[in-house]
């Protein structure tokens, strides 16, 4: 479930090795592209940690983010 934290939306995902962490990165940057909207991330190993925050609106929440998390858990449900 994605955390409202700090003006940003948050979630961080598990996967069982890095080369699934960093497959499943891929399909958020091509997701990222098409929304053109793109997220604050890391990876370490098999952790994904993604934050959501729209710079033009003073770093806030928006529905550009909102809609950005919902295509993103899509990829993985």
């Amino acid at each position: 479930m994605w955390q409202e934290q700090n003006d940003k939306l948050t979630k961080t995902f598990k996967f069982k090795d890095f080369s699934e962490a960093f497959a499943f990165m891929t399909r958020v940057a091509m997701l990222a592209e098409q929304h053109a909207h793109h997220p604050n991330w890391s990876n370490v190993w098999n952790t994904v940690n993604i934050e959501l925050t729209t710079h033009e609106i003073g770093n806030k929440i928006s529905i550009k983010d909102r809609n950005l998390a919902l295509a993103i858990d899509k990829l993985i449900s």
